[in-house]
């Protein structure tokens, strides 16, 4: 026997239920390999659903007024710009959802080509 080998690194498996960040143990997905800070950074809070931009819109924009109101105006400056950020967001998003809603019902009505037969009773 070669004792002078390298082994193989083996990892072993988690005794405690902690949850892992990458998945499953044996994964072989991409987000495995690239698991550094910024990736998935808007895990907890999608910047695509609306309920989420508004909402966190509405945490800067009370934000903005404590530090107004404790007297630091630079700070308060600094969550209305985050504010002004999310409302950007929400009226892009409010207005991709009516763009859809507009389209869908497009797709419903009958086309003025296509010609509709009637009763003539």
């Amino acid at each position: 026997m070669n004792n002078n080998r390298r082994r193989n690194f083996r990892p072993r498996a988690q005794k405690s239920n902690f949850r892992r960040r990458n998945g499953q143990v044996g994964s072989t997905s991409a987000n495995t390999f690239n698991n550094n800070g910024n990736v998935g950074f808007n895990r907890n809070g999608s910047m695509n659903n609306l309920h989420n931009v508004e909402k966190t819109m509405l945490k800067f924009q009370q934000l903005a007024k404590d530090a107004q109101s404790n007297g630091d105006p630079v700070l308060a400056q600094n969550y209305l710009q985050h504010a002004d950020h999310y409302l950007r967001r929400y009226n892009e998003l409010t207005d991709k959802k009516y763009t859809l809603i507009d389209k869908s019902k497009e797709s419903e009505k009958p086309h003025a080509d296509k010609e509709i037969p009637q009763n003539s009773n």
